[in-house]
C-alpha cells in the first residue's frame, strides 16, 4: 500500500486533532476541580480505610449504619472529606465527652 506524503500528513494531523480531543474528555472526567469545592475530594475506600487506621468492613459497617455518608459511581464507593473530617470530629468529641462522663 502506498499513501503519498500530502495524505500521510492530512491523516497525521487528523489522528492528532482526535488524540487532542480524546485527551480533553479524559481530562475532564478526572480533573475534579470543577465538580468538587478545593478541600472536598472525593476519598475511596481505600483512602479513608488508611487514613482511619480501619478495616474496609469497618467502613461498610459506618456505611450500613449511617454514621458516614458515601456515594457511588459505578460499583465503587467514595466519601467526600468534608463527611470524612466531620465524622472523626463527631466521634473524636463523643469519646472525649465518654471519658470525661466516665471519671
Amino acid at each position: 500500500m502506498y499513501i503519498n506524503n500530502e495524505d500521510f500528513v492530512k491523516w497525521a494531523a487528523l489522528i492528532a486533532q482526535n488524540q487532542k480531543e480524546t485527551n480533553s474528555k479524559l481530562n475532564s472526567l478526572i480533573n475534579t476541580n470543577d465538580v468538587f469545592d478545593k478541600d472536598d475530594k472525593p476519598l475511596d475506600n481505600q483512602d479513608v480505610s488508611l487514613m482511619l487506621n480501619v478495616s474496609h468492613r469497618t467502613l461498610q459497617r459506618y456505611r450500613d449504619n449511617d454514621l458516614l455518608p458515601f456515594f457511588k459511581i459505578g460499583q465503587k464507593v467514595y466519601y467526600r472529606t468534608s463527611d470524612v473530617r466531620n465524622f472523626v470530629f463527631k466521634y473524636q468529641q463523643q469519646a472525649k465527652t465518654e471519658t470525661k462522663g466516665g471519671q
